[in-house]
């Protein structure tokens, strides 16, 4: 295949009350605005299906796609598109959370997806942390804690560093901060419970808080604070680096520095240019883009100055 083979995607920007305006100034995603927190690359999640940006199937959605020409994906056997690619700028605080695992969420979302994901940090302040875990020895301290309001008792927080990756398991209490540009890799989900929201009003009122469904799914005892971190900084360019494996999505950090040649031979692989410009095969690719390399692509020749995301389903897909 030929680079006109890639399938371009024109992503769905999101308004946040935490969002800020890196997705504009940073990545052009839209000429103005502002509080606009996610900008989701790759979905075909019904709450924002990305269309195809060029080429045969332009105007089609993704979800269109993948239910018509399952071939380009691998022919895999998921009813629906498995996976979800955003970028997240939060100016402000977002609300400590939990997300349901795919049982809770069949039985109590109508069919959905649970909600497994990953974070790579593309950027962030000086000493920054994420909160990721909690310190609730049983599921009744946890009940107390969050009724009482404890949440600074109740949370952990972890220092990270542009560059660092951590995986989200199902049941993990965890929020991103201020500051915090992050790329995340999900299961096609939009199932998120609320653990609390620092009081905050949307349209006059607070948003709806989860505190039964979260103290129901959340992992007790907790070791997510323990589990799943990675540091990339030292990570070596022109190699496809794989930062987890799980039975929903395999992840990899590329740089490109001059050229280098991969084989696709995935069922498909999802791309995000984090930052840089340069070329794949003739095409010009640049920061923000984010497009699907088909099965049967083959060959893959960078060049340029680049730095991506990419993944693929898990290893049990």
């Amino acid at each position: 295949m030929s680079e006109q083979n890639i399938i371009a995607l024109e992503p769905v920007i999101k308004e946040n009350i935490w969002g800020g305006n890196r997705l504009v100034t940073e990545f052009h995603y839209l000429e103005e605005g502002s509080g606009l927190g996610e900008c989701w690359g790759i979905s075909a999640h019904p709450h924002g299906d990305c269309r195809i940006a060029e080429g045969t199937y332009q105007g089609k959605t993704l979800s269109w796609l993948y239910q018509e020409h399952r071939e380009l994906f691998g022919d895999i056997k998921s009813p629906e598109f498995p996976l979800l690619v955003k970028i997240i700028d939060a100016k402000d605080k977002l609300s400590i959370q939990v997300h349901p695992d795919d049982a809770y969420a069949k039985e109590h979302e109508n069919g959905s997806l649970g909600k497994t994901e990953c974070w790579y940090v593309m950027d962030c302040p000086e000493h920054a942390e994420l909160i990721i875990g909690h310190n609730a020895k049983t599921r009744q301290e946890l009940a107390e804690m969050v009724h009482a309001g404890r949440y600074e008792e109740l949370i952990r927080r972890i220092p990270v560093k542009k560059g660092d990756f951590v995986q989200i398991v199902p049941g993990t209490i965890h929020a991103i901060t201020p500051g915090m540009l992050i790329l995340e890799t999900q299961q096609s989900s939009d199932v998120t419970y609320r653990v609390y929201d620092y009081g905050r009003l949307l349209n006059g009122k607070p948003r709806e808080i989860h505190v039964e469904q979260s103290i129901a799914v959340t992992n007790v005892p907790d070791e997510a604070d323990k589990k799943g971190f990675i540091h990339t900084q030292g990570l070596c360019p022109n190699k496809l680096h794989e930062l987890i494996s799980c039975e929903y999505y395999r992840v990899f950090k590329l740089n490109i520095e001059g050229s280098f040649t991969m084989d696709q031979s995935y069922p498909f692989l999802l791309v995000s240019v984090l930052d840089g410009e340069g070329k794949l095969g003739e095409r010009v690719i640049r920061k923000g883009e984010h497009f699907i390399l088909p099965a049967g692509f083959g060959k893959v020749a960078f060049t340029g100055k680049m730095e991506f995301i990419l993944s693929t389903v898990g290893c049990e897909k």
